[in-house]
Order: structure tokens, then sequence, then C-alpha cells
């Protein structure tokens, strides 16, 4: 542990005296999430990441499977519990580094819909790309309402969202990342890639916090030519499960 990692381990022990809460984790007292349940994320990224592809061929990235620890966190953190984005930018920091996008890529967050943005007060993405030192573009908006996605088909999912972003502007020429913190059936990916492309706008994949993959066996993944392994700062392309969004 460095003495920066040992200063702020100091102050989160002092926080929690005076404002205790509930680890996000495991429900133990003390902090917004424990030593042990951080350190669990951090091997998650290593040895859980997960390759899919959405419904239009876009390859993602995600750091771990969307269930147990990560689900309970990242649900936590759009909840309202923003001192979650820290641990979680460690996460989405590795899917990037899978991913490891060219210099003149730009990424491009999914845009969080007015109601959720009123409801929630921020926009969980966003936050949690903020502290990973990465600045997304702002080019798309929500262009329509949509129900909420909980509880649909896969195929109610990809028609709920049929058109829901639009560009802000023409993207001619521009390539771009898609960043999301959960992808289950890849049709968030899939309209907002739809977005970019109808506005001239070229797709180079997507990378997530987590992603959930099909129920039912999973073909072994090798690397392929999107798991270079960027400079910064993650360790290595190790336990990278494959399947289909």
């Amino acid at each position: 542990m460095t003495w920066r990692e040992s200063l702020r381990e100091a102050a989160l022990d002092a926080l929690a005296l005076v404002l205790p809460v509930a680890c996000a984790g495991c429900g133990g007292e003390g902090r917004e999430l424990c030593g042990e349940c951080r350190r669990a994320l951090r091997d998650l990224a290593v040895t859980d990441a997960v390759r899919t592809v959405a419904p239009d061929g876009v390859v993602v990235h995600a750091a771990a499977r969307y269930d147990g620890l990560v689900r309970r966190v990242v649900l936590a953190c759009k909840e309202g519990r923003t001192a979650l984005a820290a641990p979680l930018a460690e996460l989405l920091a590795a899917a990037l580094a899978r991913s490891d996008p060219a210099p003149e890529v730009e990424l491009c967050t999914v845009p969080t819909s007015r109601a959720a943005f009123r409801r929630r007060g921020v926009d969980p993405v966003r936050c949690v790309l903020a502290r990973t030192g990465w600045r997304p573009a702002r080019v798309l908006r929500p262009a329509r309402p949509h129900r909420v996605q909980k509880g649909l088909g896969r195929e109610e999912r990809r028609e709920n969202l049929r058109g829901v972003h639009r560009a802000r502007l023409r993207l001619d020429g521009r390539r771009f990342l898609i960043v999301d913190d959960v992808v289950t059936t890849g049709a968030t990916v899939e309209a907002v890639a739809a977005a970019i492309r109808a506005a001239g706008g070229e797709v180079v994949g997507a990378v997530a916090i987590a992603a959930t993959p099909l129920r039912g066996p999973r073909r072994a993944a090798g690397p392929s030519a999107g798991d270079k392994v960027g400079s910064r700062g993650y360790g290595g392309l190790k336990g990278a499960k494959e399947t289909t969004a």
C-alpha cells in the first residue's frame, strides 16, 4: 500500500466515525465500501471481465459480470451514493484499458433520460467516468421519452429504445467509443450507435463497468485485436469471458 493509499484509508476511517454508513457491498458498518469489498472489486476487474457483442455487432468490453458484489455497488451508486463512483471508476478504467482506444477516438456516454436525471439528480455514467481521468464528448441528446427498460424482453428493449437519442450536430469524420454503466441485452449500446452513425460518425466499440452474459454455456474467449492493453495503469488481459449481448 502506498503512502497516498494509507492516508486515504486513514481519512475514510476517521470519516466513518463521524458519519457511519453501511458498506454497499457487504452491509458492514463504517464505510461506503469497506476495504475488503474494494479489494474484491479490483480483483474482479482482472479475473471476471466480459467481452460481449451488441445486436448490431458493436464489441463491448466490461470489467466484470453484473451480479453479486458488482451489482450491489452499481445499484447503490445509481441510487445516490455517489462516493461509490470512485471504486467503480477503477473497474471502468480497466474496461477502457482493454478497449485501448486510439488517440483520436472520443468517448460518448449513454445519455440519461430527463426523468432519470430528475429522480437521481446525477448522471451515474458521467459521474464514474469523471473519476477515471477521461472526458466524454457531449454529442447526443434525448430525442423522445421511453419506457423503463426493466422487465422488458430483448426485442421489446430494442423497440423501446429505437430513435430515443439524436446527435446535437453532424459527426462526420469523428470516431467514438460508447461508455455505459451496465450492458444487459445490448439494446442501449445499439440505440446510441445508431444515433452516432445517423449523424455521420463511426462507432469503434463500447465499454461498461459490468455486463450480463446470456444464460447457458459461454464460448472461451481468446485475445483479439480489441483486447490490447494500453498504458493507462491496467495490469493486463486476464480471465476475459466472451458472450453475446
